[in-house]
């Protein structure tokens, strides 16, 4: 597999290698060991989830507070997704940033999203289908959100009217969770992924 950083620190872009013939297909869609020597450490698993979307479902931006964060290893395994990482880290060089990649049962790619960045997708296609790899468990009293339609991070959702959930239709803005001191802090974030790395 090829394992490429994004443009946003942090978040990376798994490409697996596509065995097919008439019988089917095989693919390793998740290497412990190459991911490790990509982003530095092991993925620490703790949780598995799996999320069934309809077209033009929005989910996100969500995060949870560092440490310890939660690290998620995402791929679709059924339609196609825009899957989007957001950096909500203040004090990061690409504060604000977003970055898309779509996801789907052809190409078969997943992407790993760092502790504290800030994770949505939306669904392309109908029963479009996540699995998510995470480094922690749910702690509802440590998970927060962004409003994903916030106009100051601008995201370009592949949706005429994105379907949101109530939880994520009440987040803050951007400008209000950074003001409330909601928001994760890059130097904090850095400091926590150092410490997961072997070599340290």
């Amino acid at each position: 597999m090829d394992i490429t950083p994004l443009s946003i620190d942090g978040a990376w872009e798994i490409t697996p290698k596509l065995h097919g013939d008439p019988r089917g297909l095989f693919t390793e869609w998740y290497r412990f060991d190459l991911l490790a020597d990509a982003v530095g450490h092991p993925l620490d698993l703790r949780q598995g989830n799996l999320s069934v979307s309809a077209a033009g479902v929005v989910r996100g931006i969500h995060f949870a507070d560092v440490p310890p964060g939660q690290a998620k290893y995402v791929t679709c395994t059924r339609g196609a997704v825009l899957d989007v990482i957001v950096d909500i880290r203040v004090g990061s060089p690409t504060f604000g940033q977003w970055q898309g990649v779509q996801l789907d049962e052809d190409t078969r790619k997943a992407v790993y999203i760092a502790e504290g960045l800030g994770h949505g997708f939306c669904a392309l296609s109908d029963d479009a289908t996540l699995t998510y790899l995470c480094s922690a468990t749910y702690n509802p009293g440590h998970e927060h959100g962004v409003h994903p339609l916030d106009a100051e991070l601008a995201i370009e959702w592949p949706a005429e009217v994105p379907q949101l959930s109530d939880r994520d239709a009440k987040s803050p803005s951007f400008a209000e969770a950074k003001d409330s001191g909601l928001l994760p802090v890059y130097g904090t974030c850095v400091e926590y992924t150092r410490g997961l790395r072997t070599d340290s």
